[in-house]
């Protein structure tokens, strides 16, 4: 297969629009949370049937009062990613700082720690740099 076509299929598949479970974004935003719950996975549906923390439902009420473009902070990261919530920027507390996100529809029916990693990746450098005396001597290419 040519570059150009195959090229072209990805961009046909980038402008797809977005769905989940077959319902689309305007869709999954008229729906109620009851009727959301059959669409989302089974930890999002337990999540919703059990209730939400006060800590939780006070972001959401922070979440719907905000200007669309103001960034809501919040140490909560076990609230679920919900449809209406799509647009928003919020930061999320990883325990050292706040990680700026938009909120995406991928993101719907995940958490909102999964996106504020609270450990990074170590790259450590190759051997013979304050490395032990018997990788001291090693080429540093």
């Amino acid at each position: 297969m040519p570059k150009a076509r195959r090229a072209k299929k990805v961009e046909a598949r980038r402008k797809r629009e977005f769905t989940l479970r077959g319902k689309t974004l305007p869709e999954l935003q008229a729906m109620s949370l009851e009727d959301l719950t059959k669409v989302l996975t089974a930890r999002a549906r337990r999540s919703i049937r059990r209730g939400f923390n006060s800590e939780t439902t006070l972001f959401f009420e922070a979440m719907r009062t905000s200007a669309p473009g103001k960034t809501v902070r919040t140490h909560c990261r076990d609230a679920l990613v919900l449809p209406e919530h799509v647009g928003r920027h919020v930061a999320i507390h990883n325990g050292k700082e706040f990680k700026d996100i938009e909120v995406r529809p991928e993101m719907i029916g995940h958490y909102f720690g999964e996106f504020a990693l609270t450990r990074r990746f170590e790259k450590h450098s190759g051997p013979g740099v304050g490395a032990t005396r018997s990788s001291k001597f090693m080429p540093l290419k």
